[in-house]
């Protein structure tokens, strides 16, 4: 039997949306399971209110950081130094840090050197050096619940879904899977959907859920920029509809 993978998540709550945690650890299930659970900050702030109300139904331990002096932010030093002890005392297969803060790159490349990955969740304004050392980096908009919609599984939201002319207006994006499809293309020309995935995981921070979509298939479906074979019914094989037929 496969061991789970085991996972620390740690919140930097001066820089994250509380309205997300669920999605996040959602999405942590996909990976393993999220064992560790911290939540830094200045608990007497009243503007932690809201992560307050999270850290019970969502069995996370909030660490107290003190603002000792003003303009430094301490919780980061708190954050940065327990995610090395965790690194060197607990058997850990990956990080999660949530956060916006760009200060972070350097623990996440440090993390990185360990062998273990670096799952990444943070707004739209998080600075692209730190996206980009994540090894997979999701932007929590899309993962966001409202006190106007309790009863939405904090998933994928639907109206962040991008249209088939949205996906293939994005060059960078159009690029990353046709580059992805060609380095793992077999010798038919057609390449396996979890070889791309696990390509395209060690190369770039990418994630479906950051254009709508929970999973990378449903994403390459939209886009139509590839033919699809599925084989033994369940077994995706894309090819770029670019190339020649070698029928």
């Amino acid at each position: 039997m496969e061991q789970e993978r085991k996972i620390a998540l740690l919140i930097d709550c001066d820089n994250a949306n509380y309205h997300a945690i669920e999605g996040v650890l959602n999405e942590l299930a996909k990976y393993g399971v999220t064992n560790i659970r911290r939540a830094y900050g200045n608990w007497k702030s009243s503007h932690l209110k809201g992560w307050e109300e999270q850290l019970h139904p969502f069995a996370i331990q909030p660490i107290q950081q003190f603002a000792y002096t003003s303009g430094k932010n301490a919780t980061d030093a708190a954050m940065i130094i327990d995610a090395i002890d965790l690194l060197y005392t607990q058997q850990l297969d990956a990080f999660a840090l949530m956060t916006s803060d760009s200060d972070f790159t350097p623990l996440v490349m440090r993390i990185l050197t360990n062998g273990l990955k670096v799952y990444g969740f943070g707004e739209k304004k998080t600075p692209p050096p730190f996206v980009n050392a994540c090894s997979q980096f999701i932007y929590t908009e899309n993962l966001e619940v409202t006190e106007d919609e309790p009863e939405k599984i904090p998933e994928v939201r639907k109206d962040m879904k991008k249209s088939r002319n949205e996906l293939r207006g994005d060059a960078k994006l159009v690029n990353l899977l046709r580059n992805a499809a060609e380095q793992t293309a077999e010798e038919d020309g057609w390449s396996h959907l979890g070889r791309i995935g696990q390509y395209i995981s060690n190369n770039t921070s990418f994630s479906p859920v950051n254009y709508g979509y929970k999973k990378l298939s449903d994403l390459i479906r939209v886009s139509e920029l590839f033919l699809i074979d599925m084989r033994n019914n369940s077994v995706m094989y894309i090819k770029d509809k670019r190339k020649p037929s070698q029928e």
